[in-house]
C-alpha cells in the first residue's frame, strides 16, 4: 500500500491533475446527478461521505510536499470541498428540473386559458406536459377537486377544503425545494472553523520557532506561517463557495415559492367562481 502512494507522490504532472481534478469532478457530478433523482437520500449520503473520504485520501498523497507538510486539516478542507460542490451540483440539477420545460409565464398563459374555459382536463394535460414543482402541485389539486371538464364538470370540495387541498399539495413539494440547503451553510460555517483552527495551530508552530534561545529554526517558523495560510486560504474558499452558492439557491427556491403561490391563487380564483 505505502508502494502504491509512494507512486502517487512521484507521478507525473498530468496524473496528478487528472487524480485532483477529474476523478473528484466526475464523482460529484455523477453523485449530484444520482441525488437529483432520489427521494431518500440516506444511502447517496453515505456514499458521498465514503467515497468522498477515500478520494480526498488519494488527492492528499498527491499534494506537494510543501502543501502536506501543512497538516491534516488540508485533507480536511479537501474532503469538504468535494462534499460542496456535489451538494452545489445537486442543487442546480434539481431546481433546474423543477422550474419546469416551458417558461413559468408560458406554461401560465396556456393553463389559466385552458382553467378559465373550464377545460381541467386540458389544464392537468398541461401539467404533465410541463412537469416540475409547480406543474406537480397544480395537477394534485386540480385532480382531487375537480371531476369532469367543460359543461359537465364538477367542484367535489367546499372552498375551504379546496384551499386546503393546495396547500397540503404545496407543502409536500416545498421540502424538495430546500433539499441540502443547510448542507451548504452548514459546510460554509464548519470551513470558516476549521480553516481558522489550521491558521491558529500554524502560528502556534512559528512562535514555537521563535521560542528557542539564540537564532530562531527558519525552518519551522517558515513551515508554521506556510501551514496556517494555506489553512486559511481553504477554509476562506470554502466558506466563500459554501455562502453564494447558499444565497443563490435560496432566492431561487423563494421566487419558485412566490410563482407558486400565485399560481394557487390564481387557480383559486377560479375555481371559486365556477
Amino acid at each position: 500500500m505505502s508502494g502504491f502512494f509512494n507512486a502517487l507522490h512521484n507521478a507525473g504532472t498530468a496524473v496528478k491533475l487528472i487524480i485532483s481534478l477529474v476523478i473528484p469532478a466526475a464523482f460529484a457530478i455523477g453523485l449530484g446527478i444520482a441525488m437529483t433523482k432520489a427521494k431518500k437520500m440516506g444511502v447517496l449520503s453515505i456514499l458521498l461521505y465514503v467515497c468522498g473520504l477515500i478520494i480526498t485520501f488519494i488527492i492528499f498523497q498527491t499534494l506537494p510536499d510543501f502543501v502536506r507538510a501543512s497538516g491534516p486539516l488540508v485533507a480536511v478542507l479537501i474532503f469538504i470541498f468535494i462534499l460542496l460542490v456535489t451538494y452545489l451540483i445537486e442543487r442546480y440539477l434539481t431546481l433546474n428540473r423543477a422550474q419546469g420545460k416551458a417558461p413559468v409565464n408560458e406554461f401560465m398563459r396556456t393553463y389559466m386559458k385552458d382553467l378559465s374555459d373550464k377545460n381541467f382536463d386540458k389544464a392537468v394535460a398541461d401539467c404533465d406536459a410541463q412537469g416540475g414543482t409547480m406543474a406537480t402541485v397544480l395537477k394534485g389539486g386540480l385532480e382531487q377537486v375537480v371531476t369532469g371538464s367543460g359543461p359537465s364538470v364538477k367542484i367535489t370540495r367546499s372552498p375551504s377544503d379546496i384551499r386546503r387541498t393546495f396547500e397540503e399539495a404545496t407543502s409536500r413539494e416545498t421540502p424538495l425545494l430546500e433539499r441540502n440547503l443547510i448542507a451548504l451553510t452548514t459546510i460554509a460555517s464548519i470551513a470558516t472553523m476549521i480553516g481558522l483552527l489550521g491558521t491558529t495551530i500554524g502560528m502556534i508552530r512559528a512562535f514555537q520557532a521563535m521560542a528557542h534561545t539564540g537564532a530562531p529554526d527558519a525552518i519551522q517558523l517558515a513551515r508554521g506561517i506556510s501551514e496556517a495560510l494555506f489553512n486559511t486560504a481553504g477554509g476562506l474558499s470554502n466558506a466563500i463557495l459554501g455562502i453564494v452558492g447558499y444565497n443563490f439557491f435560496v432566492n431561487r427556491v423563494d421566487r419558485f415559492s412566490y410563482e407558486i403561490n400565485e399560481a394557487v391563487y390564481d387557480t383559486l380564483d377560479v375555481l371559486e367562481r365556477c
